[in-house]
């Protein structure tokens, strides 16, 4: 045992000069030490992957709106492409074997033949018949985006035949072709519509939570008056202001504004109980004694901190926009031709014959429900990811 030092004099220390590992000063396996120094983004992107169906809704909202971008290719005919011999023509099955030998994807050609005590149009495939589905072919011309001349399709009907894979409508057009174009406005007008209502709900929701006082309690107010009127007749009795003499573009916007003027309430009461939460924290008032300004300090410091819940908020909102303004065009009072949309589309199928005689005009609704249920689905994904420590 060595001697102690004497009185005064410094105490010996020993540096080691080994690397510090944390992990195994903690005892943590490799698995856990992934977890502990994992990024919040990290964290919420595996929480997210555990919710199989979120992250399958996920891919497919992506595909649909890549998708949009490129429908004009996409689409095997043209927006406003009429086959008159075709009026009304019932969905046509794809085949792969003609005669037990293996042809490829085709479909058969057809013969019509009017019913003299209905006046309905019978068609009946012809099986020696076989027109092959081609791909990456020349089709119908159009302008992609308005600017490019172009005539390249992904899907085209054989050379003089014809591919009606969701039937015809009453002029001839192809159904398939016009829900595929009809994606990209009821899509966008969502997602412009969210932004909208995003911005108002943060910039008002903030600013109420934030300040509290007089301005909090008319917002309040406000938000009450707005929510306790029925949402379907406020958007009729909106949508209904618009003069008809508009162009179908300021229309498509004004339909826009007006969803997103509706919807930012919720989000906006969201906004603001969170700011009252995190507005008496410790970092908050250091960047008020600092000088920081009311936005700096909402825009830097509060609303980051529940990003994430404004997201999953905000997905699921959009279905509502997406459901608003087929509502409206389904009722007449939204979109007008010649834009199209999936209200639009449904306009269609209003009365019941029409249903009775010709189902697939209602084909239109299944782009609807699939859309919405994936919002519905990743927005829990997304609530449940914000989250990552339960």
């Amino acid at each position: 045992m060595s001697p102690l030092p004497p009185p005064g004099a410094p105490l010996p220390h020993y540096v080691s000069t080994a690397p510090f590992d944390p992990i195994a000063t903690e005892g943590m396996t490799a698995a856990q030490s992934r977890i502990h120094l994992a990024s919040q983004r990290h964290l919420m992107w595996w929480k997210f992957k555990q919710h199989r169906l979120a992250l399958a809704s996920g891919i497919f909202l992506l595909a649909v709106y890549l998708m949009i971008i490129i429908v004009e290719f996409v689409a095997p005919y043209g927006l406003h492409t009429k086959n008159v011999d075709f009026i009304h023509a019932p969905p046509q099955r794809v085949h792969f074997f003609d005669n037990g030998r293996f042809v490829g994807p085709f479909v058969y050609g057809r013969t019509m033949s009017l019913d003299l005590d209905t006046l309905h149009r019978i068609y009946t495939d012809k099986p020696g018949d076989v027109q092959p589905i081609r791909f990456f072919c020349r089709g119908d011309p159009y302008k992609f985006w308005g600017l490019v001349s172009m005539d390249r399709h992904l899907v085209c009907p054989a050379d003089g035949g014809q591919m009606f894979l969701l039937g015809t409508d009453r002029l001839g057009r192809d159904v398939l072709s016009r829900i595929l174009y009809g994606a990209r406005i009821s899509l966008t007008i969502g997602l412009i519509g969210i932004s909208i209502s995003f911005c108002l709900g943060i910039i008002i929701g903030g600013l109420a939570g934030y300040w509290g006082g007089i301005f909090d309690l008319i917002v309040q107010r406000l938000i009450e008056v707005l929510q306790s009127l029925p949402s379907l007749p406020l958007w009729m009795a909106l949508a209904a202001i618009m003069p008809v003499t508009w162009s179908p573009i300021v229309i498509y916007f004004g339909i826009t504004v007006i969803l997103g003027i509706i919807d930012w309430t919720g989000l906006a009461r969201a906004v603001r109980s969170k700011l009252l939460a995190l507005r008496e924290e410790d970092y908050v008032q250091a960047a008020q004694l600092m000088g920081a300004s009311t936005p700096r300090v909402i825009g830097r410091h509060l609303v980051p901190g529940f990003m994430s819940h404004l997201i999953a908020s905000a997905t699921i909102s959009i279905p509502g926009m997406i459901l608003g303004e087929t509502a409206l065009s389904f009722l007449g009072l939204g979109l007008r031709p010649p834009i199209t949309s999936w209200g639009i589309l449904l306009t269609e199928a209003k009365s019941v014959s029409v249903i009775a005689f010709y189902p697939w005009l209602l084909f239109p609704i299944i782009p609807v429900v699939l859309v919405i249920l994936a919002f519905n689905f990743l927005g829990d994904g997304l609530r449940d990811a914000a989250d990552p420590y339960k």
